[in-house]
């Protein structure tokens, strides 16, 4: 099935200095009033494309060119399960102040995540607005049924997600006026419920996924996902029978599955696109015929593969070619204490921790990387010699780059690096860390790092995987969770041991919280969850040190460890072969940071926010 192509309804109209009244009557061309429009089904159908569409260009991508996806960033990178780092300390700020709780109330992460939010929902509300009464005849069709269901459920969805980074946000279910200046939700607790209600009633006007198969029934709002926002909302509530009894009616639809352990990797990138395991996901389309402006800017993940993919420049060859063929920023590193976690739930030879992060070692002694790379620097310079903008380069000098190339792969080839041991790759200097990798720590991550085909072309920064909304393995932990909360451990294991299984993982003998939140942990990294989880379980204790022990990556054959120690550096930890090693980054030390309880429970409301809006009273702490 191709993907479904979303256009974006819209108007503008510009008024240029030297225009004159005249030319202000002409008659607009191609727009249709809106007296006009929203009178059938036909333009129900068109306003429900808009939504999707408004949907991804502010939760899914960046919508205004921004470098990185502020929904994902706000709701990841409060999580104790990884470091926002970077070329060095400083890098990124805006977002490693988050990752370290430095931020305040004109953080652009926080500022960009919160008013993306409300201009995807007034796609919702537009529809909601024209639709709930039906057509204009008064008559209420399948299709004007669907479509405001469709739109609810997002727009409690939208409202779940404020709900949890802002507690309070104001409830907006209808179109505001410009003048309007909207109040607080009343309670955190009402909201929530206020989402749970509107997921319930709209699931019967809701159509269902016809099977597992199905990839359009993962790309719109169906009665799984319907269920599964109202579920979590109960979560939050801690109503554990009704959380229990709307995540049970999406297992029990069999229209979703595990996908298996060998293609667990494939949820993260294009190959899984809208596969069994998908309850609902922002689906980006890539057509050739859009061009690589404004439109993929506003329909993709741009530049965000750059934040995250490694810091290939610091090292003396990039190893990114085998993974991804960009070079990134170095902007998320993995902590010490979410492998050792994983390493003791999953193994280090399980699908889910192989497809989920990758040891130093391996990146730089993988069989043929160092081929892959100088191969790599052959196609770039033929690249680049041929481009216009060299044409002034004369020939002997560009004969000269070419020689100078075959003479270093000949090198290469002498050595024969895929027949050697990995003791004797640990010993060669044509291959490693030459400065530092920043935030790292003995394994790199890998879930997130983009594939080659997940961008739009080999070496382009445009990201096209679809954006995971819910997936089904989510459902399944909070199913065992409220299990376990509501006093059935046995139900509860059988839904652990399920992403266990598939996971490659060994499998659990009972079931606890200790254990439904370690699995949790290592199944959903990165995904949105661990952030909502860790406030509503109140798990704050390494939140409480970020900042104060984030690790810098180096290798002894360029910065010795003995020469770290005589610098005043502690070592951490070193890889098997005692090539790379870690010590605390000392300019990471002495400064303020850290989760603070009665305060960073709660995003503030932005600043630029709060100006306009008198009404809107800001969170504890701000």
């Amino acid at each position: 099935m191709k993907k479904i192509i979303i256009p974006i309804i819209a108007s503008c109209v510009a008024f240029l200095p030297s225009c004159s009244e005249d030319n202000l009557e002409i008659e607009q061309k191609g727009v249709i009033s809106i007296d006009n429009y929203y009178q059938n089904d036909e333009d129900a159908e068109a306003a429900m494309v808009a939504v999707y569409q408004g949907f991804i260009w502010n939760m899914c991508a960046q919508s205004n060119g921004f470098i990185y996806s502020p929904f994902r960033a706000a709701f990841n990178n409060c999580g104790d399960d990884m470091f926002a780092a970077g070329e060095f300390l400083g890098d990124n700020d805006f977002m490693a102040s988050m990752n370290e709780f430095r931020y305040d109330n004109g953080n652009q992460v926080i500022d960009n995540c919160y008013k993306n939010i409300y201009y995807a929902m007034y796609y919702t509300n537009l529809v909601i607005d024209h639709f709930k009464d039906g057509l204009p005849s008064g008559e209420k069709t399948a299709t004007t049924k669907r479509v405001v269901a469709e739109s609810r459920v997002l727009r409690a969805y939208m409202h779940m997600m404020l709900g949890i980074g802002w507690g309070t946000p104001p409830i907006i279910d209808h179109v505001l006026t410009g003048s309007a200046q909207p109040e607080n939700a009343a309670s955190q607790e009402e909201l929530f419920k206020w989402c749970a209600q509107e997921c319930v009633e709209s699931e019967p006007d809701l159509i269902e996924r016809e099977s597992p198969s199905d990839k359009s029934g993962a790309a719109r709002v169906t009665k799984g996902f319907a269920n599964a926002v109202a579920g979590k909302c109960y979560m939050f509530l801690k109503d554990w029978d009704n959380a229990k009894k709307c995540l049970k009616k999406v297992i029990d639809s069999g229209k979703y599955e595990l996908v298996s352990g060998d293609r667990f990797v494939e949820n993260f990138h294009r190959a899984g696109d809208l596969n069994e395991e998908k309850i609902f996901e922002g689906n980006i389309d890539y057509a050739e015929s859009i061009d690589n402006g404004s439109n993929w800017i506003n329909r993709t993940t741009w530049m965000e593969a750059n934040i995250w993919n490694w810091r290939g420049d610091h090292c003396v060859l990039s190893p990114t070619t085998n993974y991804s063929s960009i070079d990134g920023w170095g902007g998320l590193g993995v902590p010490k204490s979410f492998i050792d976690e994983f390493i003791k739930n999953d193994g280090e030879n399980s699908y889910r921790f192989k497809a989920t992060v990758v040891p130093i070692e391996d990146v730089m002694f993988a069989e043929g990387a160092t081929h892959a790379c100088y191969g790599e620097t052959i196609r770039v310079i033929d690249t680049v010699v041929g481009d216009a903008v060299f044409a002034k380069v004369d020939a002997s000098t560009i004969k000269e780059i070419k020689n100078k190339a075959k003479e270093v792969v000949g090198h290469s080839a002498q050595l024969n690096l895929d027949n050697l041991t990995k003791e004797e790759k640990a010993k060669l200097t044509s291959i490693g860390i030459k400065t530092f990798l920043y935030g790292q720590s003995l394994y790199l991550p890998l879930k997130q790092v983009a594939q080659i085909a997940d961008l739009t072309k080999q070496g382009q920064n445009f990201r096209m995987n679809n954006f995971i909304i819910m997936r089904y393995a989510e459902v399944l932990l909070m199913y065992a969770e409220a299990c376990l909360q509501s006093g059935n451990a046995g139900e509860a294991l059988t839904y652990i041991n399920m992403t266990k299984e598939r996971a490659g993982a060994p499998l659990a003998t009972s079931a606890d919280m200790d254990v439904l939140k370690t699995e949790k942990k290592c199944e959903l990294w990165l995904e949105g969850c661990r952030w909502a989880d860790m406030k509503r379980w109140g798990d704050f204790d390494l939140a409480k040190k970020a900042g104060t022990e984030v690790t810098t990556l180096y290798d002894d054959l360029f910065y010795s460890k003995e020469k770290a120690k005589a610098d005043g550096f502690t070592i951490v930890e070193t890889s098997p072969t005692g090539r790379f090693y870690t010590v605390y980054a000392k300019e990471a030390q002495g400064r303020e940071t850290g989760f603070q309880e009665g305060k960073h429970e709660l995003f503030p409301f932005p600043q630029s926010v709060t100006l306009l809006n008198g009404n809107l009273k800001q969170n504890p702490g701000w």
